[in-house]
Order: C-alpha cells, then sequence, then structure tokens
C-alpha cells in the first residue's frame, strides 16, 4: 500500500509500505481521510520524543471496514465489510484503575496511532475492534474525521467544568483552539475571547462567536484561560491572563518544558489543569455533536490534498496556513 512515512525531521515521502496485518480482534479500516495533528507538526520537526522515524503518521480518520478480524467480529457483531467508521486512536489496556473508572487518556500502558502505532496517513490502518465508531447517515466523511481532535475540546471543556456566565480566553486558533470555543460555548459562558496571530484564523473566531484579541494590546481578565498552543509566550499570557482565583488548562503540547510565575500562581490561587486527548465518552459526544451540526469547521476552513502533497501541507500549517484542517487523501475509496 501506499502511505506517507516520516523518514527524518523535515522528511515526508511516500512508500510503498505492506498493508498492516491485523490481529484477531483489530479491523483493517481503509483510509479516507487523515488529518494532519498540530501534535504531529512538531513530530516532523523532530521535537517530540514521541514520533521517532520511520513511522506513519495520523491519527484524526475516516474510512470503511476492509477486514474483520475473527475476535473483532464477536466482540462487535455491529461492524460489518464496507462500514463507514472513524476510531478512537488512542489504545489502552482496558484492565488497570484508569480504564475501569472512565480515565483511559491516562493509562500508563497507552499507545497512539501516529506515534507508538503506525497511523492513518496510508491506505490502510489496523484498528481494535472495541476503538470503533460506526457513522451516523448524516455525517460526511470528512467532517467524521475531525472526531478526534473534537473529543480534545470536549474534554478540555469537561475538565474545567465551566459555569454560566463565566469568561474564558483560548490561545491559539487552530483546529483545536476553534473547537475548544466552540465546546465551551455550549456551557453558557458569558463571553469567550481567542487570540491567533493568524489575520484569517481571527476572522473565523469572530464567525462563531468569540472575541478575537490580540494579546500584545488586550487587557481583560478571565475566569478560564486555555492554551492550545504550547509555547512559552501562549502559557504566559494564559498565567496572566487569568483573574485572581481563576483556571488555566494546558493543552498545547507544542514545547515539552517552559518556565511559569509559581509565586504570581500561588499568590493568586490559580488553579491549574492539564488536558490530554479524551476517555470514549468524549469521542461519542464529539462525533455526535459533529453529526448534529452542533460543532464545525466551515468547509471554507479546510482543505483535501493527495497523500502526495503530504509534505508539503506540513510546512504549510507551519508556517501559518489560512486554512484550519487539511485532510489526506490516501486513495479514492471503491
Amino acid at each position: 500500500m501506499k502511505a506517507l512515512v516520516y523518514d527524518a525531521p523535515y522528511e515526508l515521502t511516500v512508500h510503498d509500505v505492506p498493508q498492516p496485518t491485523i490481529n484477531t480482534d483489530e479491523v483493517l479500516i481503509h483510509v479516507a481521510y487523515s488529518g494532519i495533528c498540530g501534535s504531529e507538526l512538531s513530530g516532523f520537526e523532530g521535537k517530540n520524543s514521541l514520533r521517532k522515524p520511520p513511522l506513519i503518521m495520523g491519527h484524526e480518520f475516516s474510512g470503511l471496514i476492509a477486514e474483520i478480524g475473527q475476535q473483532a467480529a464477536v466482540i462487535r457483531p455491529d461492524l460489518q465489510i464496507g462500514s463507514r467508521v472513524t476510531a478512537n486512536p488512542l489504545v489502552t489496556c482496558g484492565q488497570c484503575e484508569y480504564c475501569l473508572t472512565g480515565h483511559q487518556q491516562l493509562c500508563a500502558k497507552r499507545k497512539l496511532l501516529s506515534a507508538a502505532l503506525p497511523g492513518s496517513n496510508a491506505e490502510y490502518v489496523a484498528v481494535a475492534a472495541v476503538n470503533v465508531l460506526l457513522l451516523p447517515d448524516n455525517i460526511s466523511m470528512t467532517t467524521a474525521a475531525l472526531t478526534e481532535p473534537m473529543a480534545c475540546a470536549v474534554h478540555t471543556a469537561r475538565v474545567v467544568s465551566p459555569q454560566p456566565g463565566e469568561t474564558a480566553l483560548v490561545v491559539g486558533a487552530g483546529p483545536i483552539g476553534l473547537m475548544t470555543v466552540q465546546a465551551l460555548a455550549v456551557y453558557g459562558l458569558k463571553t469567550i475571547y481567542c487570540a491567533d496571530l493568524n489575520a484569517e484564523r481571527l476572522a473565523m473566531v469572530e464567525s462563531i462567536g468569540a472575541v478575537p484579541v490580540n494579546l500584545k494590546e488586550w487587557t481583560g481578565s478571565v475566569d478560564i484561560a486555555v492554551d492550545a498552543v504550547g509555547a512559552t509566550s501562549t502559557r504566559l499570557s494564559c498565567a496572566k491572563a487569568v483573574r485572581a482565583g481563576g483556571r488555566v488548562v494546558w493543552v498545547g503540547l507544542h514545547e515539552a518544558e517552559s518556565s511559569l510565575p509559581i509565586n504570581d500562581l500561588i499568590r493568586r490561587e490559580i488553579v491549574s489543569y492539564g488536558s490530554f486527548a479524551y476517555n470514549p465518552l468524549d469521542f461519542k459526544v464529539a462525533l455526535d455533536s459533529l453529526a448534529s451540526g452542533r460543532f464545525a469547521l466551515r468547509p471554507e476552513w479546510t482543505r483535501i490534498e493527495p497523500l502526495s502533497a503530504g509534505k508539503a501541507c506540513f510546512e504549510e500549517l507551519l508556517h501559518g496556513s489560512s486554512v484550519a484542517k487539511i485532510w489526506l487523501q490516501p486513495g479514492e475509496l471503491s
């Protein structure tokens, strides 16, 4: 099969590689669309410790079931050859305390497609049957490929427990930032501000009801600040923007370490949350909300490119693309 392989920092090449051989509890998915994630951009730069070449990245995807393992057919009798699906790419043990209490994203044995496991930037990807979600009839295959990043946003909003009438700032208007704005709005916040350096992204923010701001000029304070970038500068901006007694949520993973004004955070009693990935319920909520139209990225904010354009797409997104999401299309579905 054709696959876009991360060969070395800043090197992505389409190779002919063996088609995955599925385990008995897995299904093989013929990939329709595979989105490019911000965490993979840092991997492309060689700055992500989880992504070591050679590697097939990609974990936001949709497709059709091409093969079903013998045990998978028993576990998931609702899955059929040709079923339209997406999948939770976070594989966990299912037996630890975290898995048994609905915190699968904290499982010590977790493995992610596009990091520890081959991902979806290929014609086919193998996925555990328990992680597969059937698509509602009214959702497109492109929109379904947004389920994974939308699940991250749903989880972030749930972690911080917004209250009606509160205010929030989301720093970063990439896909996660745009989706986090939408996820927070469900809780009835009074005002949601959003900051980004990209003018086209700020226009997107305004169209979904948030207030675009320039952090260099903005002097407001909020109850909740969400860092959806993960750079030292954006983390500092969130720490500065939140009011005394407020909450900060760290989501972005761009930089591994940052220096923060801890004494100031202590004196103002700032509550700090990390928000990583999602649990299966977050994933289901995300898919249902996308299918209902409650959450969306507008078509003009997205683009579809062939797998062969993968390297150019990664480079474009690194340097401030005017679109929020690029989907790679490994090949035509039969």
